[in-house]
């Protein structure tokens, strides 16, 4: 079983699992320093073994001539076959004490590598738990302002100072997922503000009508007919009203399928039912219509020219102009909406993308708008990836253009 294997199998033991990330590493660090250490020693210990083993008949060897020629007087010869014996003997008592003293050797380097692997394995362990406390740290820090951060408090960062490293980049992106939740969770305050507000209103007035109505001692028919006219054109804004917060709600939610369509086609059905109210407005529309594949939710994107086409209309001019224009480009499919009528100052432009956000009363002298039209718009066009942009024109009206990404292969361009 490798030790992988082992401490794998070790680490997911219930009473065994570690608890924390630090303890972890402390262990893992304990462990390959070990191994390592156990397999340094291991080899150190067999070249030991080696170059000695090889070493010890050269030096016996040497030793027993030393000895024979030492044990025989000077100017005599040794006697024949006794001197031989005595000899080999001594040399074989050597031999022994040698290896003997060699394997005692070896026997204390093994204890002593053991003792020494043994201590460095505790100073390991000291030295990882002391460095993986270091090394996470700033996860520390992370952590800390995380659990002190809420909904009440996501204008604060993390912040994380340092080498620009795998933890500070994780630092940076959370900041910015802050970011963009403050900034949701503002437009959010800002949208349940202003929905109460105006869906309030229309209830407030019906509220009223009725009640003037019944305190009315000498109503009439008539005036009591009127009242509730008054009393359903009021139910049916919030109707208007609660439909277009339902569809900006579905289209922030994002796109559930895309399918692929021509824009030209969505765009000419919807000026096809818009073309009894430009002419009761006096309000010429005008159109050039070309091919312009693109993928996306049909349904969505013929609400958004709804919406632009209906802007158009209502806040013009007696005699006015809109102009429809769809044209296929390289990757993108591109409507143009412009329209005249009042001046929109250059510094409108944002608050016009908000909603409920109005520019006055000349751009709600109908009083049919419920101020989610362009707010609806940009969702739809962001669900679709595509470039929304608002141009004031000298003479007044205005000039929306939103670019779509084409569908694959469809290009037009």
């Amino acid at each position: 079983m490798g030790l992988r294997h082992l401490f794998t199998r070790l680490s997911g033991h219930p009473r065994l699992r570690p608890r924390t990330v630090r303890l972890r590493l402390t262990i893992l660090y304990g462990i390959l320093f070990v191994t390592s250490g156990a397999g340094l020693l291991a080899i150190t210990n067999l070249l030991v073994r080696h170059n000695t083993r090889a070493t010890l008949p050269a030096s016996l060897g040497d030793t027993s001539i030393s000895i024979i020629h030492s044990g025989a007087p000077a100017g005599q010869s040794l006697p024949g076959s006794g001197s031989d014996t005595h000899a080999d003997s001594g040399t074989t008592a050597i031999a022994h004490a040698t290896a003997a003293a060699h394997t005692a050797v070896l026997h204390q380097l093994d204890v002593q590598s053991a003792i020494a692997l043994c201590i460095m394995a505790a100073i390991s362990i000291a030295l990882g738990w002391i460095v993986a406390g270091r090394v996470l740290r700033p996860l520390d820090t992370m952590t800390t302002a995380v659990r002190r951060i809420s909904a009440t408090s996501l204008h604060e960062r993390l912040a994380l100072e340092g080498p620009d490293d795998e933890l500070k980049k994780l630092s940076d992106i959370f900041d910015e997922l802050l970011g963009r939740l403050e900034k949701s969770f503002d437009a959010q305050r800002i949208f349940v503000a202003n929905a109460s507000h105006e869906l309030r209103t229309p209830l407030t007035r019906q509220r009223v009508v009725a009640q003037v109505a019944l305190a009315d001692p000498d109503a009439t028919v008539e005036s009591l007919q009127a009242a509730h006219r008054r009393i359903l054109a009021s139910g049916a804004q919030q109707e208007r009203m609660i439909e277009a917060l339902l569809t900006l709600t579905r289209v922030q939610a994002g796109l559930e399928r895309r399918e692929a369509f021509d824009l030209a086609t969505v765009t000419n059905q919807v000026l096809a039912a818009h073309r009894p109210e430009a002419a009761r407005g006096g309000v010429t529309l005008r159109s050039e219509l070309s091919p312009s594949p693109m993928q996306g939710d049909p349904r969505l994107v013929e609400r958004l020219v709804n919406n632009l086409i209906d802007n158009a209309l209502r806040h013009n001019m007696p005699a006015g102009t809109v102009e429809i224009t769809t044209n296929s480009r390289p990757g993108q499919a591109v409507l143009t909406v412009h329209n005249t009528g009042p001046v929109v100052p250059d510094t409108a432009i944002d608050r016009l993308l908000q909603p409920f956000q109005r520019l006055g009363p000349d751009r709600t002298s109908h009083g049919e708008g419920v101020g989610l039209g362009l707010s609806i718009v940009q969702a739809i066009g962001d669900a679709h990836d595509a470039d929304l942009s608002l141009q004031p024109q000298p003479g007044g009206g205005l000039r929306v253009s939103v670019h779509f990404s084409a569908a694959a292969g469809l290009d037009g361009g």
